[in-house]
């Protein structure tokens, strides 16, 4: 096909059999007339003639279009454009010359500059910025609900420690800091996923929940049998349907108010980070112990006449496990946690098991008289703000963009108290505005307690002094280890959501369980027992 042909003064020789572009050049350079707008060569060749041109010959040449190499160098132009057109535009557009390794360099520059920017992916959004006063008035009053909310669990652990379930199968008490973990495991860590955006279905919270109660009543068996050597079988199992049966129904209750405070957040344009963990933590409190509280009375009371309820209830829901695993399965979300979410939870199990044998044991003491009262508050308080500053690391760090397994973008070559408290990142200033609630917010829930007479106790200086202080030393080591966990976890693939949680809320019952063991201590130690009234 002629496309077009024109006496030249200089004509270049252009040689394509092998693919490539090479340009011999007589008495110049490379004449416009070969270059499309782009600045590309023009994919054309000569047919006919000699394979070298003298100038001023008057020579004709009839150019020929190559197919394959059109596709490539001429995809900018219209393809309803004629090629004679093209031809003409290129001599009227294209201005000075060029040489010829100007010319190949700039051709396939603009290949791959084609190329990137179809390419370019979208940048992630940007994460929250809040200042201390923001972060600070978003979750006082979250803060101050579930701080309630804890005070509500204490009054009511405070009145069924006398029931006869909890006296004659003392081990419940066992269960209680492993069944309250569970807003950390379970439904703290939904509140996170949420915020995040990482929508985890809410089928899922069965199966570890049926799991880990099951677990737990485990534990329980194991830590009640060690100091005494013996355990009743009725008694065992009675714990296994209890723990069950609790953690199945509170799980299920507590995941669908928690999707419905996290949709609420963001309508309402509030941080869910800052909402979603303490009202998860105030509400599984409180539900899950008065659960417990009421599922092992009936249970108990059924002991006594029915020798097939108990195994009933367990065989019911442990049945219902592989229905559960079947619908976890397919979403491809939840399979993800089915197949490695169990690590965190069963780990935080066992440790808030260990917070549950120094309560079994010092709750019956007389010289601990009252700290029934105030375990879930110490543990729920530490819960509630160590959960609120993981979930936001947690959003930072899937906010910035930067792909999991890679370092955080500030690096710390060995992080200290210093780096999480004091530098000028938002994370540290979020943790300063966390720790700066711990005393006031438990003066105020200690103020109700009293004002409640809750555990029959009068409050004095020396374990007001005591009590702030392991609460304050509590907190600190949670948030430091929050900072310190979840850059971790990151760095190494794991998701925050999933794993720092459950293990911080564990730890917040143990340290919370054992400063409060040790302030009585110390309290009868020196000679305070003015605290203790009697009942």
């Amino acid at each position: 096909m002629v496309l077009w042909s024109k006496e030249q003064e200089k004509v270049p020789d252009i040689d394509m059999s092998s693919g490539a572009i090479e340009i011999k050049k007589e008495g110049g350079p490379l004449t416009p007339a070969f270059l499309n707008s782009n600045c590309t060569v023009h994919p054309l060749i000569l047919s006919n003639g000699p394979e070298e041109v003298s100038p001023g010959t008057g020579g004709e040449f009839e150019l020929t279009e190559v197919t394959s190499l059109t596709e490539k160098a001429c995809e900018t132009v219209d393809e309803e454009r004629s090629e004679s057109v093209v031809a003409i535009d290129c001599l009227d557009n294209v201005k000075g010359q060029r040489e010829e390794d100007a010319l190949l360099e700039n051709a396939s520059q603009s290949n791959e500059s084609d190329d990137t920017s179809t390419n370019r992916s979208p940048e992630p959004p940007a994460p929250f910025k809040e200042s201390s006063f923001s972060i600070g008035l978003q979750v006082v009053f979250p803060f101050l609900l579930a701080g309630f909310g804890t005070v509500a669990a204490g009054m009511v652990l405070d009145i069924v420690q006398h029931w006869t379930v909890f006296i004659e199968v003392s081990e419940v008490f066992i269960l209680v800091p492993a069944l309250l973990g569970l807003k950390g495991n379970l439904e703290m860590t939904l509140a996170s996923r949420l915020s995040t955006a990482v929508r985890h279905n809410i089928n899922m919270f069965p199966v570890q929940a049926t799991v880990v109660g099951f677990l737990a009543s485990i534990a329980a068996v194991i830590f009640g049998w060690i100091p005494e050597g013996h355990i009743r079988l009725g008694h065992a199992v009675l714990l296994c349907a209890s723990s069950v049966a609790t953690a199945f129904i509170a799980s299920l209750i507590l995941g669908l108010i928690m999707i419905g405070v996290i949709i609420a957040s963001r309508k309402v344009g509030i941080n869910p980070d800052n909402v979603a963990t303490p009202i998860a933590a105030s509400l599984g409190d409180l539900i899950t112990l008065s659960l417990l509280a009421g599922i092992s009375t009936g249970l108990y009371k059924e002991l006594e006449y029915n020798d097939y309820a108990n195994p009933l209830v367990c065989a019911v829901f442990v049945a219902m496990c592989p229905l559960w695993v079947l619908i976890a399965r397919k979403t491809p979300s939840t399979r993800e946690v089915l197949y490695s979410g169990w690590e965190p939870v069963i780990i935080a199990m066992a440790i808030s098991s260990v917070g549950g044998l120094i309560l079994d044991k010092t709750v019956t003491n007389p010289n601990f008289a009252g700290i029934a009262v105030f375990t879930p508050v110490i543990n729920g308080v530490g819960g509630n703000l160590v959960a609120v500053q993981a979930s936001r690391i947690s959003t930072y760090l899937h906010m910035s963009g930067l792909p999991m397994g890679e370092p955080s973008p500030s690096p710390r070559k060995c992080p200290t108290p210093c780096m999480a408290f004091f530098s000028s990142t938002v994370n540290s200033r979020s943790a300063r505005v966390l720790f700066l609630l711990v005393a006031p917010g438990h003066l105020v829930f200690l103020y109700t307690i009293n004002s409640l007479r809750g555990g029959h106790t009068t409050l004095t200086p020396i374990f007001i002094t005591f009590y702030l202080a392991a609460a304050l030393l509590q907190v600190m080591i949670l948030l430091y280890l929050a900072d310190w966990m979840v850059n971790w976890m990151w760095g190494r693939g794991m998701d925050p959501d999933n794993f720092s949680i459950p293990y911080l809320t564990a730890l917040g019952d143990l340290l919370g369980t054992g400063f409060l063991a040790l302030c009585f201590h110390m309290r009868w130690f020196i000679g305070d027992r003015d605290m203790n009234v009697g009942d």
